[in-house]
């Protein structure tokens, strides 16, 4: 299956352009398709000091990350990229119901460098955000 049809891109939204979070309007007027969440094949950390999320694929051992389905034009698409933090690539990930999208997901080998904390059992992006915002 192909994340793309027409120069409309199906992109995979965790982390800081979640609706309600701070960097939603990275999306601009991209298409909301719905809420679903990856196959359990990845690994959640909060990176940075918990600026952005760090996401990776792991063989092992992986979580089903919450999130939403966007659609993004071509020009959307290149904005997201481009306002995505350092490190940062695009790749396709397996979500559930056997479909695939475009997800922001970042080198496991820096998350390991700079041993940014595990977040993968806080329930997602925005739940983790939510909890750690209590504690402050």
């Amino acid at each position: 299956m192909t994340t793309k049809k027409s120069g409309i891109e199906r992109v995979f939204i965790c982390g800081s352009a979640l609706r309600g979070q701070p960097d939603h309007q990275n999306l601009q007027a991209a298409k909301f398709i719905r809420t679903t969440k990856t196959l359990p094949q990845y690994r959640l950390h909060a990176a940075e000091n918990g600026w952005h999320p760090a996401i990776y694929e792991v063989e092992s051992g992986g979580i089903s990350i919450p999130g939403e389905i966007y659609e993004l034009t071509e020009e959307q698409y290149e904005y997201l990229l481009a306002n995505e933090p350092p490190h940062m690539y695009p790749d396709v990930v397996n979500l559930e119901a056997d479909e695939k999208a475009i997800a922001m997901l970042y080198p496991q080998e820096l998350v390991k460098k700079y041993q940014w904390p595990d977040i993968s059992d806080f329930g997602g992006w925005a739940a983790y955000k939510q909890a750690t915002s209590n504690e402050q």
